[in-house]
């Protein structure tokens, strides 16, 4: 049950972003050359991407939503503004971090 939406929204690819949460473990295993924290790093970008997909979306309907595709928006976007703040917080960590070792390094 897809009803199409103007502008290519649909509930079924709004409903796509009502899945897991944007940093939720996942069943693959990790790559002998890379870390847990690099998989970490990439699976919040790909969550970041699916939330710029979803608004570019959102915001290309010309239609009506329905209930459920308001419901399902509204939960898409929550997670993308949860990937984002996660994003932000781990970049000004890093900084921070960098900051101090060099701190540390000079004096």
């Amino acid at each position: 049950m897809s009803s199409s939406i103007e502008g290519g929204i649909t509930s079924a690819s709004l409903g796509q972003s009502v899945g897991p949460s944007p940093v939720a473990v996942s069943a693959r295993p990790a790559l002998a050359s890379r870390g847990a924290f690099s998989d970490c790093l990439e699976r919040l970008a790909e969550s970041i991407d699916r939330g710029e997909a979803l608004m570019g979306r959102a915001l290309g309907g010309a239609g009506q939503l329905d209930p459920a595709q308001l419901i399902a928006l509204q939960v898409g976007i929550y997670r993308y503004s949860e990937a984002l703040d996660l994003a932000a917080k781990l970049v000004e960590r890093a900084g921070s971090a960098v900051r101090t070792t060099l701190q540390s390094a000079g004096g």
